[in-house]
């Protein structure tokens, strides 16, 4: 007989965002064309406000988080950060500092960094952690993105406005509900400098005198030069870009010895309402099965989107007991991710 894989469940969640903003009011702060990015669909942005730090921001959900499932923090085994921004310091440790925030003295800490997929990805590793250290009980999954203004600008990094927001969850060894099924990932290696942020790491650590993100090059410009402005090449990779998503839910239904038709439910990056409806019509999926209708509320928080979802939706009863739900999107990388939950 097999031996039955180690799993999880999500036992509870908590949140911290940013103020509020009005995308139509602020667009104008941010780009010159404040109409494109209206068009794109969000409403409401969160904005940190200055001193607040992305370990701020984590540190509160991680708080909320362990008061809703009544858990110290001293009874944590492993802390874990998934940030998707540029950190306040380079040779720091997030994970520690977020510990340190929590008063907790010693505990296994470890941070993610691959951008928007280590909220989603992450959950795999935590799944591999439990399979090699049966010690491990109480994990704190802490998801959290907020933009770094200097570095970049939050409505010209790609088609979609960048938010500060952080989702915690407290993770338990053969936890019943919201449990851990499968994680799958890959990567297009040779499109691994798009989105970078330019200036402030060890290749070029200082910005060019003049320079600011407020005027620096919008994200899709290195796109479109990687395919030398070839409409049908962008046309041809837009394709592509949903065909392996499809590719990533199979392999992740595949490891948990599923079918694409048993996925119930898809909460992909925090996207326009449009996109993310036509990223599941080859499921076969209505958009009220996905993330379409909160997506416009937060804008993309990037790790942090897809739990943030995961749990509001809970919350308003859209998710029901055994729907298998798809944690699915694109990351710098290029990463294409999922992870199966079971609710």
């Amino acid at each position: 007989m097999a031996e039955r894989p180690t799993t999880f469940g999500i036992t509870g969640f908590g949140y911290a965002f940013g103020d509020d903003k009005d995308v139509r009011l602020s667009a104008a702060d941010y780009v010159s064309d404040p109409e494109r990015i209206i068009r794109w669909g969000f409403d409401t942005f969160h904005r940190a406000p200055d001193g607040v730090t992305a370990v701020g921001l984590a540190a509160r959900a991680a708080a909320d988080a362990l008061a809703t499932t009544g858990v110290a923090a001293s009874e944590l085994d492993l802390v874990v950060l998934a940030a998707s921004e540029v950190p306040e310091y380079p040779n720091w440790d997030a994970s520690a500092a977020l510990a340190r925030e929590l008063g907790i003295t010693k505990v296994q800490t470890l941070l993610l960094t691959e951008g928007c997929a280590s909220g989603v990805t992450g959950l795999g590793l935590v799944a591999g952690l439990m399979a090699v250290q049966p010690e491990l009980d109480r994990v704190l999954f802490v998801a959290v993105n907020r933009v770094s203004e200097f570095h970049r600008n939050r409505m010209t990094v790609n088609n979609a406005v960048h938010s500060d927001g952080a989702v915690a969850t407290v993770l338990r060894r053969d936890h019943p509900t919201l449990r851990w099924l499968a994680t799958e990932q890959f990567t297009d290696p040779e499109l691994s400098d798009w989105f970078r942020t330019d200036y402030g790491g060890s290749v070029a650590p200082v910005a060019p005198q003049g320079w600011s993100s407020r005027t620096a090059d919008p994200g899709h410009v290195r796109v479109q030069a990687h395919f030398a402005k070839n409409p049908a090449r962008l046309r041809a990779f837009g394709e592509l870009l949903n065909s392996r998503l499809l590719d990533v839910i199979d392999g992740a239904c595949k490891r948990a010895g599923l079918d694409r038709s048993d996925v119930a439910h898809v909460i992909y990056i925090n996207d326009s309402p449009e996109a993310i409806e036509e990223l599941v019509q080859p499921l076969g999926l209505p958009v009220e099965r996905t993330n379409a209708a909160i997506s416009p509320l937060h804008s993309h928080m990037g790790a942090a989107d897809q739990l943030t979802s995961l749990g509001e939706q809970l919350t308003r009863g859209e998710l029901h007991e055994g729907d298998v739900v798809a944690l699915t999107g694109t990351s710098i990388g290029m990463r294409w991710y999922c992870t199966l939950v079971r609710v």
